[in-house]
């Protein structure tokens, strides 16, 4: 079964064409980053406008790559939430109009459910049960998946997420945009023991997140810096930064695996990519007795192969929309 999917939740237009749920024939990318760079993040308006002009020709050239005509297709996949509004009405937009001229069935697909399905493309043989992270600009979530079509989330963020603090530091810092790569990269030359910023726990048993703290912590430790007349060592604030967010996310992670007796653990979104982050569960997981799974970093940014995995779970389980199909900013899993 040959999927055409859609991608187009925040700053990337993407299209991929997806042959059985893993096999991936295209997987076309058309990234925004150096546009929403001069403003230190996405901004959604000039997201939307581009992802008008350049959804055609990421289509064609997904098409073109993976030796599909139109007529070869089984169905039209796309993101319909959660995610920036204008952006995802783009994707909808278009995946509709190209179901109904080609008589092909329409899959909606959860933008958090796709990250979590590109561990399917990187490992066909994982099979749930699982507890997986999925970390990202916009969400920090820690879901049971029970099968490849059900989920439980069993910790969310309250404030920000975590690649949306990452963001705001780098930012801070001086370091640019996109954050996790720069502060990544400051990192490496940084002593993360330098200085203890906060960890925030939500209570006992509690595994919900919280960025914004450790967030305003380095904030307000820069300004004392500055009024003290103190050199700001940019590269141990974002090394301690990083360390305290990596501490949360697996600890947090490995707790969940416990209480759903789970055996195996998989990693998702952008900031899953983090190297850091990657080690330290590793060493967490060898030590509990856990499997670990994680895509490759193309796999962790949005894109639409994982969309194509995702549609192809739900077609199977006979979920598909008709032309009422809207888009949702925000969106249970």
């Amino acid at each position: 079964m040959k999927i055409l999917a859609i991608e187009s939740s925040c700053d990337e237009t993407a299209a991929a064409v997806v042959e059985d749920g893993t096999i991936v024939l295209s997987n076309i990318i058309n990234t925004q980053i150096d546009l929403h760079r001069l403003y230190g993040g996405v901004v959604p308006e000039i997201a939307s406008r581009q992802h008008i002009e350049n959804i055609g020709g990421v289509v064609d050239m997904a098409l073109r790559e993976s030796k599909t005509t139109l007529d070869d297709l089984d169905a039209v996949a796309v993101t319909y939430g959660p995610g920036l509004i204008g952006a995802l009405l783009v994707g909808v937009s278009y995946a509709k109009g190209l179901s109904f001229s080609l008589g092909k069935p329409l899959i909606p697909v959860h933008h958090i459910r796709a990250h979590i399905c590109a561990n399917y493309i990187e490992t066909p043989e994982l099979e749930p049960p699982f507890v997986c992270l999925v970390a990202s600009g916009g969400h920090s979530n820690i879901v049971y998946v029970k099968s490849r079509t059900e989920y439980e989330v069993i910790a969310s963020t309250n404030d920000d997420a975590a690649g949306e603090a990452f963001d705001k530091v780098s930012r801070v810092l001086g370091l640019g945009y996109p954050g996790g790569p720069a502060i990544q990269k400051a990192a490496e030359k940084g002593d993360k023991n330098a200085i203890r910023f906060p960890r925030v726990n939500m209570g006992e048993g509690g595994l919900d997140f919280s960025f914004s703290g450790v967030k305003t912590a380095v904030l307000n430790y820069i300004h004392n810096c500055d009024q003290r007349g103190e050199e700001i060592r940019t590269n141990d604030i974002a090394a301690s930064f990083q360390q305290a967010v990596i501490d949360v996310l697996s600890d947090h992670l490995i707790e969940a695996a416990k209480n759903c007796r789970a055996d195996k653990i998989a990693l998702a979104g952008g900031v899953a990519s983090n190297l850091p982050l990657r080690d330290l569960i590793r060493e967490k997981s060898e030590k509990s007795g856990f499997k670990l799974f994680y895509p490759k970093p193309l796999l962790c940014t949005d894109n639409a192969a994982m969309v194509g995995c995702a549609a192809y779970y739900e077609y199977l389980n006979g979920n598909t929309a008709d032309m009422t199909l809207n888009a949702y900013a925000n969106l249970k899993i």
